[in-house]
């Protein structure tokens, strides 16, 4: 398949600048309200792997997966699975595992023959799934040759033998995989073979017939990388992207893909799907500026598990722009109800060649309806998928890709960001705030930063995001290892411990922790109260407090903000008024109200400001607090102790 042409790009953007509509409705990225650097954190919130590895020192964790099981965080990395008890760091303990399993490779010799470098053939545990509420299955990579293994859980003891990982976990640890565990099987979905050019959808390991995808069929699976899996209802539910079949106009174009099988499938006839999957079927999850011409967020980068949003159980996903389009990340929620309902349109088919894809005619449709369930519903009356029509299973075997797209949960997305780094994770808080009903969004992105966004519709009961804080994570002294810097800088992993109040941030060399409510870091002042996360502490003596004032300083409200804020984005800030000279941590000598002239000072103005909005930025400590007003003489009168 040919490439697109180097001059796409430009064309894209001729094309989003031709058309007014779209480009006036187009969102504009939010600035954030506060900008944090970790620099300065104690090392106890980072972990970079043993102290006494030879190979750590030289290449850092190598971070493969997250996985929360109660009160226990296991990290899956190169060679080790560690597990850290999160009571234990809420104690103060800092980042330390309690204990840690080692699974080294026996084959690295035999890989390296094979033509593969030396950091290729180490064991990276690339599934980490509970089986059962006492036992864990681990696969790693194994120099090529996976391998998988069951542990106990609060042990992290080897229980029975090894058995093969093939089709269950990837041989190169840069290859895709999900993973998970649903009434007694595991559903996985990786690369079946050593050149990774047999894409499969595996059942196996439990008291069900294994099961495939069909092979080397690109209607099918298309050169798909895995995002997420999950179990809901009566099917398990695989997230992914993969090379489009039905639009290459612009060459290579990638699309987000929701697939679905069912849990009672036991596969097809001998003549039809034999020991294949009855019920795979796919559609296109739609990440869009709507318009008179949308503007698509095509590549799925990450995605949640089920978080309420507006009262109803929604997905939340990091979506990008095409690699040769104009960059820019999005992100979307998906209600579980609306894919299910996607799942019941009309299929999708080429009927030649070189033909557009289009709708299937429901009289061509046999009955049951292909890729339904048997036993129940309309499939009701065939006790076993391996009783269906064959006409029905060839049918659902040369049509898996379904018309429909499912929308966005808000009908459009909930952050866009065009001017800034690339997401890459998401972590989603469906219960912060004081009443625990406000979702905070937790985004990771290429550079290093994590975003924490305050969705629209949410406690600012705007119409736009609000982006409360950016905060610079990386730390190249304390996560650098034999990477590329750009990859190095990548956060690769997000896990939110809601119960502690943490964020846990992974990249390839390290994993740190974040306070959800950092407020003590910056002295007595208040940073917003449109963070849910920063309103619920005690202010005494350095800390926040919700409301009030704490006596020890002065709370200083500013007006006029920008309204792309909100309505209640009434920015606050603690300004030292005559009071201690440690309230504030300011430098000595700086009392009365010439204070202002010091700590606040105009910035550049931004190209994307539109509405004639000055920033300013007041600085003190770590903390940085952007805010806005219309003209730069008159801040100070819209400043009121």
């Amino acid at each position: 398949m040919p490439r697109a042409p180097y001059f796409m790009p430009l064309l894209l953007l001729l094309l989003l600048l031709s058309l007014p509509h779209t480009q006036a409705s187009f969102p504009r990225d939010p600035l954030p309200l506060l900008i944090s650097d970790l620099q300065g954190t104690s090392p106890l919130s980072w972990f970079r792997g043993l102290e006494d590895d030879a190979v750590v020192a030289e290449l850092g964790l190598d971070f493969q997966k997250f996985l929360t099981l109660n009160r226990t965080l296991l990290v899956a990395a190169r060679d080790h699975v560690f597990s850290f008890d999160l009571q234990a760091q809420e104690e103060g303990e800092g980042l330390v595992p309690n204990k840690y399993l080692t699974w080294r490779s026996q084959d690295m010799e035999n890989c390296a023959v094979r033509g593969k470098l030396t950091d290729e053939c180490y064991n990276y545990i690339r599934v980490l799934v509970p089986s059962d509420s006492q036992t864990l299955l681990a696969c790693g990579t194994n120099s090529f040759s996976p391998v998988c293994r069951s542990y106990g859980i609060t042990s992290l003891q080897q229980e029975g033998e090894e058995l093969s990982g093939q089709a269950r976990c990837p041989f190169d640890a840069t290859q895709s995989n999900v993973a998970v565990f649903a009434e007694g099987s595991l559903y996985s979905a990786t690369a079946a073979d050593f050149q990774a050019s047999d894409a499969v959808v595996y059942r196996s390991l439990g008291p069900q017939p294994p099961l495939r995808s069909a092979k080397y069929d690109s209607k099918w699976l298309r050169e798909p990388h895995f995002v997420h899996a999950l179990e809901h209802g009566d099917h398990v539910y695989f997230f992914f992207r993969e090379v489009s079949v039905e639009d290459t106009r612009l060459g290579r174009v990638q699309f987000s893909r929701v697939a679905r099988v069912c849990k009672r499938d036991m596969g097809g006839s001998p003549r039809a799907l034999d020991r294949h999957w009855t019920s795979f079927l796919k559609l296109r999850l739609n990440c869009s500026v709507p318009g008179d011409a949308a503007f698509y967020f095509d590549v799925l980068q990450a995605l949640t598990g089920p978080v309420n949003l507006y009262g109803r159980p929604a997905l939340f996903g990091v979506f990008s722009t095409q690699t040769n389009s104009i960059p820019g990340s999005a992100v979307c929620a998906f209600y579980l109800d609306d894919i299910e309902r996607g799942f019941e349109g009309k299929f999708k088919e080429q009927r030649s060649s070189d033909g557009a894809w289009t709708p299937v005619s429901e009289d061509r449709v046999p009955s049951p309806r292909p890729g339904s369930c048997a036993g129940v519903g309309v499939a009701a009356l065939f006790p076993s998928s391996r009783d269906l029509p064959d006409d029905v299973l060839t049918f659902i075997k040369a049509h898996p890709l379904l018309d429909p797209t499912v929308p966005p949960a808000t009908h459009q997305p909930l952050l866009t960001l065009t001017s800034r780094a690339l997401l890459t994770q998401v972590a989603v808080d469906g219960t912060a705030g004081p009443y625990r009903n406000t979702t905070v969004l937790f985004l990771g992105s290429n550079d290093g930063t994590v975003l924490k966004v305050l969705p629209p519709g949410g406690q600012s009961g705007g119409r736009e995001p609000i982006l409360l804080e950016e905060i610079n994570a990386y730390s190249p002294s304390r996560c650098s290892g034999k990477r590329a810097a750009q990859t190095a800088r990548q956060v690769i992993g997000l896990e939110l411990d809601t119960e502690g109040h943490r964020l846990f941030v992974a990249f390839s060399g390290c994993i740190i922790y974040l306070p959800l409510s950092r407020c003590a870091r910056h002295g007595a002042c208040r940073r917003t109260d449109v963070d849910p996360a920063g309103n619920q502490e005690s202010m005494e003596h350095g800390d926040c407090q919700a409301g009030g004032v704490s006596s020890a300083g002065v709370v200083v409200r500013m007006r006029g903000v920008s309204p792309r804020l909100g309505p209640h984005a009434i920015v606050m800030m603690c300004l030292r008024l005559g009071l201690a000279v440690d309230t504030c941590q300011l430098p000595p000598g700086t009392n009365g109200r010439g204070e202002r002239d010091r700590l606040l000072r105009p910035l550049p103005r931004r190209a994307e400001d539109t509405e004639g909005l000055a920033p300013a930025v007041a600085t003190f400590a770590n903390l940085q607090i952007v805010f806005f007003a219309r003209a730069w003489p008159e801040l100070s009168a819209r400043l009121e102790p």
